[in-house]
């Protein structure tokens, strides 16, 4: 457990008068993840203290000195420009994956680059997203690390063809589920250990 960090961070709030809910919101967490960082259950890797300094306006340096360790829990992301499903499916996921770090993206772009200085074990990617589609963000995941699941989420049936041929490891069509993501867990490429129940 990282107390430092913990309460670091807890002070760095409050003195911006800043709720767990709020800095959930705006960094595409849940607020009980903010909870486990703050209880020093959970410590944020690099990408997201940088994050969290932008949140709350602080050095990025006053952080990354309070960091004892890096976070060695699985990493999953979701990528979605809409808001409303990434707000509510990352709480599933986290769900399902109680050991997981879980962070939402609304840029494609930004979790490539995310990506590329952190070891995703699971994306799930939304395939018709307004500037690039999930598809060529898959291909561009797996160039970075080729042992990424990748489960696709989509609305529309017709994408399940072209998907399978980007190296995917599943396909879910919306809304995101509990059993679903179970399902998608049972099929995965690289499997990882979960924390959750057995699937």
């Amino acid at each position: 457990m990282s107390m430092l960090f913990a309460d670091t961070l807890k002070k760095l709030r409050e003195e911006k008068g800043l709720s767990q809910s709020e800095i959930a919101k705006r960094m595409y967490v849940t607020r009980t993840t903010v909870s486990r960082w703050e209880s020093g259950h959970r410590l944020p890797d690099a990408a997201m203290i940088t994050r969290l300094s932008d949140v709350l306006g602080v050095d990025v340096n006053i952080l990354i000195s309070a960091a004892a360790q890096s976070d060695e829990n699985p990493i999953v992301i979701m990528v979605d420009d809409n808001k409303v499903f990434l707000g509510d499916g990352i709480p599933i996921i986290e769900e399902v994956i109680p050991n997981a770090t879980v962070i939402g993206f609304t840029k494609p772009s930004e979790a490539v680059e995310y990506a590329k200085s952190n070891s995703v074990a699971l994306a799930f990617l939304d395939i018709e997203m307004i500037d690039v589609s999930g598809l060529d963000v898959c291909r561009k995941l797996l160039e970075i690390n080729q042992r990424t699941n990748v489960v696709y989420l989509t609305a529309y049936r017709d994408y399940s063809v072209d998907a399978w041929k980007t190296g995917a490891s599943g396909f879910m069509l919306k809304p995101i589920t509990p059993d679903g993501i179970r399902e998608q867990l049972n099929v995965l490429r690289y499997p990882f250990p979960t924390g959750g129940e057995e699937v």
